[in-house]
């Protein structure tokens, strides 16, 4: 993660669930706003926009401009860096008190 800013970027980014579903809607494949917008029919699409702005700033999507429409990329590596950062360690630790635990119930005499 290049720094905290970027990081607190990303979280802010993240929790808001419409710009999660955002997010969703790009995983398999490009879209463009007016697609994306379609997608939230219970708010206008200023707010999508600006939803997207947000997403933008923290580098989770990547805006290509074709003639006059805009298309939306996913940019998944600073997810990945959050979860190299946030998650994997977490995860492998509690791997590892599990693997503990299965093999201390395991033993001979143990009960």
């Amino acid at each position: 993660m290049s720094s905290e800013d970027d990081s607190e970027r990303i979280f802010k980014a993240l929790a808001d669930k419409r710009r999660r579903r955002i997010l969703d809607l790009l995983k398999d494949s490009p879209k463009t706003t007016g697609t994306l917008c379609e997608e939230f029919p219970e708010i206008n699409r200023c707010t999508v926009m600006q939803h997207m702005r947000v997403l933008e700033a923290a580098d989770l999507i990547i805006v290509q401009r074709k003639g006059r429409e805009r298309w939306n990329h996913l940019n998944a590596l600073p997810i990945k860096e959050i979860h190299d950062r946030w998650i994997g360690d977490y995860a492998e630790n509690a791997v590892n008190i599990l693997s503990r635990l299965k093999s201390d119930l395991e033993m001979p005499g143990s009960n």
